[in-house]
């Protein structure tokens, strides 16, 4: 089978969110993944995946790999009811573009704090926040939250207590919390794989920090007052059995349109190259996919899979003359 060309994969926005995977067998046949478990066997077409959460119990093929990268799906492996993340496999793009504009921008403190206010404004768009400190801004974010559950709580009859889990044991709390558990565990994976479909690094995050999906939570959390807040709410009002399966398929019906996932994409691309180094905004570019280039220090980028110092060779020079020589090409800028 003819591996696609990277302009023939779909887009994420073209793409259904996820889907959990737990105690089967994940497989290929052709071109499609076939999931196997004590009920048969179904098939699914890899490249209208965005992300694949594979579960306690569940074992795939090396071949089922091959297919899943690549179509550009990522792979999350994740604990019980998906709460738990453990690892994940690669991304859609082939350019750094964006990584290159994330690192740059949490690494200086004035486009950090741009980055971030932005993060917040999206939050409060009837406040302007662009002049206040974190901690205000945290201290705001605070307040907001808990106004939501208490007003979603009020919504669906849920009684409501606070915010209480135990990362290690999904079952340690009552249903409303367990169904935020399991509805945030869906809206992680599905910003954690537009994360890294686009080349960004899940742990450079502008809010969060020190953490490996950092980034992740920093996405996340712009979507969970209008997603995975009410359906976790929604879904504990009918008390089912297995809140953690509802909850996830109710997520999924929520996000199957695709989209919150072309939401993402223009944030993310919004947050990282509309800011400027020096805080101030600027238009979003286009980018260039699957361009390798060389850095130079002085020329920023130049042509890859060009044979440099070439002209010295031909000009009879010996090795160590050729070094003295393309060393003083570099310096005097004929690169």
């Amino acid at each position: 089978m003819k591996r696609p060309q990277l302009q023939m994969l779909p887009t994420m926005r073209e793409r259904i969110s996820f889907l959990y995977l737990e105690r089967c067998l994940v497989n290929r046949q052709d071109n499609a993944i076939t999931v196997t478990d004590l009920r048969g066997t179904v098939h699914v077409p890899a490249a209208a995946l965005s992300v694949i959460l594979l579960g306690p119990g569940s074992n795939v093929s090396h071949r089922a790999m091959e297919l899943i990268g690549d179509a550009g799906a990522s792979v999350i492996w994740v604990g019980e009811h998906g709460v738990r993340y453990y690892a994940h496999g690669r991304p859609l793009t082939h350019s750094s573009s964006m990584l290159t504009a994330q690192a740059a921008l949490v690494s200086n403190t004035r486009s950090r704090l741009a980055v971030a206010r932005r993060m917040y404004a999206m939050r409060f768009t009837d406040d302007d926040v662009s002049n206040l400190t974190m901690q205000q801004l945290r201290g705001r974010e605070g307040a907001r939250v808990r106004s939501i559950y208490r007003e979603t709580a009020k919504a669906t009859g849920v009684t409501w207590s606070g915010r209480e889990y135990d990362p290690n044991d999904f079952t340690a709390s009552d249903l409303v919390n367990m169904a935020l558990s399991a509805a945030h565990a869906c809206l992680y994976g599905v910003a954690h794989s537009v994360i890294t479909a686009l080349g960004c690094a899940p742990g450079l995050g502008f809010i969060h920090t020190g953490h490996e999906r950092s980034f992740v939570y920093d996405i996340a959390d712009l979507y969970k007052a209008e997603l995975s807040i009410p359906i976790a709410f929604q879904i504990a009002a009918k008390q089912p059995e297995d809140i953690g399966a509802v909850t996830r398929r109710a997520m999924r019906d929520a996000i199957s349109d695709g989209k919150i996932m072309v939401r993402i994409v223009r944030d993310i691309r919004e947050l990282l190259l509309g800011v400027a180094k020096d805080g101030s905004s600027r238009d979003v570019p286009e980018i260039q996919t699957n361009v390798l280039w060389l850095w130079d220090e002085k020329n920023g980028l130049v042509k890859n899979a060009t044979s440099y110092g070439k002209e010295l060779g031909e000009a009879g020079l010996n090795e160590e003359e050729l070094e003295e020589g393309y060393g003083k090409l570099l310096s005097e800028d004929e690169l």
